[in-house]
């Protein structure tokens, strides 16, 4: 039997502070839980989180990979939940400026990793810098987490322009974080994509609403996941709703002649 190819899925928002590791991390949870089997790659490579909201130990990460002292297989983590995370670096400044070189030096060493993986999730640092455009186009499929205040919608409005235009991707989906209610997330999601419409003459997905709920807040506070700390809460039906629409988009089997993460997966799809 043939193996499928790896789902590889870059998360990103135009600022910081939106929810875009929480949303990654549960999204990651979420999507293990149904029986996928996950990786997490934290891109985020200055101000690194994705451990914390775990409440995984790192004893290695990113930056021992690029300086040639340990492999990406060497610096995973298992995490409780079974998810696979690979760590980036926090409170490194070299590290969140790497190159277009480097980043790309990264999307291929994943090629060699062995492990079995369904989906690669990639949460990205905040903002339009090269490298995370470089990692955002490694990624086949793009979500885009954006809360209902000027300045996110703006950001996030920006990442897609940027993407649609400078970069030429589609396969963009948006995801409203901390919303009143589902028909708001939707609304919001309407307002932007009418934008998008309009002066980029594209239209962008929809996957579905976080709603606000204390409990994602408390669970960050206690290091876990929202689905490990409550898993009757709001918070976390809203990822396993997340996670059960992320696994009915169609697969993505093509390879698009740009680097790509687990590229020969994709190509070995075709013969």
């Amino acid at each position: 039997m043939k193996q499928r190819a790896t789902q590889v899925i870059g998360i990103a928002s135009g600022k910081g502070g939106v929810g875009k590791t929480t949303v990654s991390v549960n999204l990651a949870v979420a999507l293990q839980a149904q029986g996928e089997r996950v990786m997490l790659f934290d891109a985020d490579l200055g101000l690194a989180n994705a451990q914390i909201a775990f409440g995984a130990p790192c004893p290695s990460n990113l930056s021992h990979f690029l300086a040639g002292e340990k492999s990406l297989a060497e610096i995973m983590v298992n995490t409780r939940s079974g998810v696979k995370l690979v760590p980036g670096a926090s409170g490194m400044q070299e590290m969140a400026g790497i190159s277009q070189l480097q980043a790309a030096s990264i999307v291929q060493a994943f090629s060699a990793l062995e492990d079995e993986v369904d989906y690669l999730i990639v949460d990205m640092a905040a903002g339009i810098s090269p490298p995370v455009m470089a990692f955002m186009q490694a990624c086949p499929r793009r979500f885009i987490v954006v809360r209902d205040d000027p300045s996110s919608i703006a950001d996030a409005y920006g990442t897609i322009k940027v993407l649609i235009q400078d970069y030429g991707v589609d396969e963009i989906y948006l995801i409203p974080n901390g919303m009143h209610s589902q028909q708001e997330g939707q609304q919001l999601y309407e307002r932007i994509n009418q934008v998008c419409a309009r002066f980029l003459g594209r239209s962008i997905g929809y996957l579905g609403t976080v709603e606000h709920d204390e409990l994602i807040l408390s669970a960050l506070k206690k290091h876990k996941p929202v689905l490990e700390f409550a898993p009757g809460s709001a918070g976390a039906r809203d990822f396993r709703r997340l996670a059960e629409l992320t696994r009915q988009l169609p697969p993505i089997e093509r390879a698009d002649g740009g680097l790509q993460f687990f590229l020969e997966r994709l190509v070995g799809q075709v013969h």
